[in-house]
């Protein structure tokens, strides 16, 4: 090139795009300074939260009014005193739900240490503890200082008959990808489940849980209106079929259905008997198609209502505003409460191994109680 020559005469293109680019700026500023106002941020006066997030960003609403139910803080101040005093360390993963708890031996608990778990699984929905490596029996042990416990009548037993093995591989690939509460089909659906790795995958495989308290708000008000006091069928008879060798003869099926019935009634929306708040109860997988009904006016939706109503609450916790995310490594063990939260076991490390070791609390039967949970949200200040 010369050394005369000057600069190249700019394309059509480019000087459109200078152009454009000369009003976006133009108009950011002009468009800034009318969102500040005329007073200064800190002078202006603080909208409620409802105003600033909803309709825009329902998700967002649902997880920062669960946050705003927690004094905008992790964890209470007088929890946050008692783990200190314990010596326990408090590790958040997620705005809401999911805390690792360090400095706990869950094999050799105090009074006091039990209690303190007790609480954090309650403000916290889900703790987690790693290099535990418990046994079978000490695992069991480890669950009956919170409650009594479930046998599980439909997996591998492992080494003790409370002990569910959860275990994959290259010739059983993870089938627990999808948002559910455990055992949701029983009459009384676990109160909580503790589960231990004990073999992981070099990559992958974590389990995410998501925060039903924060579903729930986070619904548009006028699907909150419609759910309230709808029930759902929760069906086990899908874990029957479909799995190829594994799949039980028939006979032994309908010999099983005179143990475990099939077909429990749930409600969509749970008082949580401990908090006396509501959480978004459904899960999906154990639907029912069809069977959202009201069983004190005795409606029954039509079909296509039901579905379209159970198809839009089967994706509220999959939000990830309200979730947490948990990373396993052999000796780490999850606690989570079944009433506050579902989880969803990520399936992407096929064809390694897996193996996971799950107690399950005894619950109660799910109900609502509308009167108890606007006494809650009134002595919270928020009623």
């Amino acid at each position: 090139m010369s050394e005369h020559a000057t600069k190249a005469i700019p394309t059509t293109a480019e000087s459109e795009v200078d152009r454009w680019n000369e009003l976006a700026i133009e108009w950011s500023e002009r468009v800034h300074k009318f969102h500040l106002g005329a007073e200064p941020a800190e002078q202006r006066p603080s909208r409620p939260l409802v105003e600033i997030l909803s309709p825009v960003n329902q998700s967002a609403n649902g997880v920062a009014s669960e946050y705003e139910r927690m004094g905008r803080r992790p964890v209470s101040a007088g929890l946050e005193e008692r783990a200190r005093s314990l010596g326990v360390e408090l590790e958040h993963v997620g705005l809401t739900p999911g805390t690792v708890l360090h400095n706990v031996e869950l094999r050799s608990m105090s009074e006091p240490m039990v209690q303190l778990v007790r609480d954090a699984l309650l403000e916290r929905k889900v703790v987690f503890f790693r290099d535990q490596h418990l046994d079978p029996d000490e695992q069991v042990e480890c669950g009956r200082r919170f409650g009594t416990l479930d046998a599980f009548p439909f997996g591998h037993p492992g080494g003790n008959p409370y002990v569910l093995e959860i275990v994959h591989g290259d010739q059983s690939p993870g089938t627990e990808n999808a948002w559910h509460t455990d055992v949701a089909w029983m009459e009384r659906p676990s109160l909580g489940s503790i589960a231990q790795a004990t073999h992981c995958p070099p990559y992958g495989g974590d389990t995410l849980f998501s925060d039903s308290y924060a579903a729930y708000q986070g619904l548009a008000p006028e699907l909150r209106d419609r759910i309230d006091g709808l029930h759902s069928i929760c069906d086990y008879r899908h874990m029957l079929v479909g799995r190829g060798t594994a799949s039980l003869p028939d006979e032994m099926a309908a010999e099983l259905a005179e143990v475990f019935a099939f077909g429990v009634s749930h409600p969509l929306v749970r008082t949580h008997p401990e908090t006396g708040r509501p959480t978004l109860y459904l899960t999906g997988v154990l639907h029912r198609p069809g069977s959202l009904h009201n069983p004190v006016t005795g409606e029954q939706l039509e079909p296509e209502e039901s579905e379209a109503i159970v198809a839009e609450l089967d994706r509220q916790h999959s939000r990830h505003e309200y979730q947490c995310r948990f990373s396993w490594e052999a000796g780490s063990v999850a606690f989570w409460d079944n009433r506050a939260v579902q989880h969803y076991a990520v399936s992407d490390y096929y064809p390694e191994h897996r193996v996971l070791r799950r107690v399950t609390i005894s619950g109660d039967r799910p109900y609502r109680d509308k009167a108890w949970e606007a006494q809650v949200a009134a002595s919270a200040g928020r009623g």
